[in-house]
């Protein structure tokens, strides 16, 4: 059985804070540091997550679009005092176009390894909860896009295979047979996209979804670990906004590179880096004291660590 991720069981809030922040300073701390402990606390926490299918979606998704961005930005951005050769066109490629390529790539690589982690953590009931008595409307369109593409997805599946008995197969026959399969598997979807969003605007009106005064059951409540992240958080959010706006994490890359490294802006990268692996460390906090208390079980009954519980 799969152990379940402690940050995933915390707070809405926390969850949603944590990730607005990761997210914020991924895109404005350009620093190749903070960039790399971007980098680092997403892989890892991603791996937590999917294990295997991290290691498919950073290989198929990730690494090409990051590959991408660090490939044309040389070829369209000219900027920078250093040449290192010309292109056939005459522009030149500066070595400050190229290292901000790969710092955008880098950047755009780690923004879409943290959405993808906050797709996990974040799912459509917590983001209902989030916003649901603020703007009911915003959060039950955010819940029905977040649940759309795969159920739309699962359901395209499933009239394929209902067609393909039939014998409406898009992969064999002539063009006219394909075009006849594939626009009866559309009609269906298309179909089934109307039923539903009916179906679910009526479910969401019986149930009195939106109207003022309306009470709910929820099952989110603030603990005292939750308190103490979000402490944890906002420090840390702190310190990086004022080595930001003091300069201390900048880095320059035109007209020419420039960035330093003193003792204060080295300890605010590793504050970064603490706060990224945040959902890591309370993982493993959390599998200590598992460990901890299972050990003591075994020692209060007389046995040993692996052997079957007896009545």
């Amino acid at each position: 059985m799969e152990r379940q991720d402690a940050f995933s069981s915390c707070h809405p809030a926390v969850n949603f804070i944590f990730f607005g922040l990761v997210l914020v300073f991924s895109m404005c701390l350009m620093h190749p540091a903070c960039l790399a402990a971007s980098m680092a606390g997403g892989c890892a926490y991603a791996a937590c997550l999917r294990r295997r299918e991290a290691g498919r979606f950073g290989l198929v998704f990730v690494l090409p679009t990051a590959l991408a961005a660090a490939l044309l930005n040389p070829l369209f951005n000219h900027e920078g005092a250093t040449i290192l050769a010309w292109l056939p066109w005459g522009n030149p490629l500066t070595l400050e176009s190229v290292l901000y390529g790969l710092a955008a790539a880098a950047m755009l690589a780690c923004v879409l390894i943290w959405f993808s982690c906050f797709h996990e953590v974040v799912q459509s009931d917590k983001l209902v909860w989030l916003f649901g008595r603020l703007l009911p409307s915003l959060s039950l369109v955010l819940s029905m896009a977040l649940r759309f593409v795969p159920r739309f997805t699962g359901q395209m599946k499933k009239t394929a295979d209902v067609q393909r008995l039939q014998g409406l197969d898009v992969g064999r026959g002539g063009v006219w047979q394909r075009s006849r399969a594939a626009f009866a598997i559309l009609s269906a979807m298309l179909t089934w996209s109307f039923e539903n969003a009916v179906e679910t605007a009526d479910s969401m009106r019986s149930r009195g979804y939106g109207l003022k005064g309306r009470t709910s059951f929820s099952i989110y409540r603030m603990s005292r670990r939750d308190w103490a992240l979000l402490c944890w958080m906002l420090f840390c959010a702190g310190c990086l906004l004022w080595g930001w706006t003091a300069g201390l994490l900048s880095f320059r890359y035109f007209p020419t590179v420039k960035g330093g490294a003193t003792p204060c802006s080295l300890c605010l990268v590793l504050l970064y880096l603490a706060l990224c692996l945040t959902p890591v460390l309370l993982n493993g906090l959390q599998s200590a004291v598992w460990k901890k208390r299972a050990a003591r079980a075994c020692a209060a009954r007389g046995g040993t660590e692996g052997e079957p519980w007896t009545v």
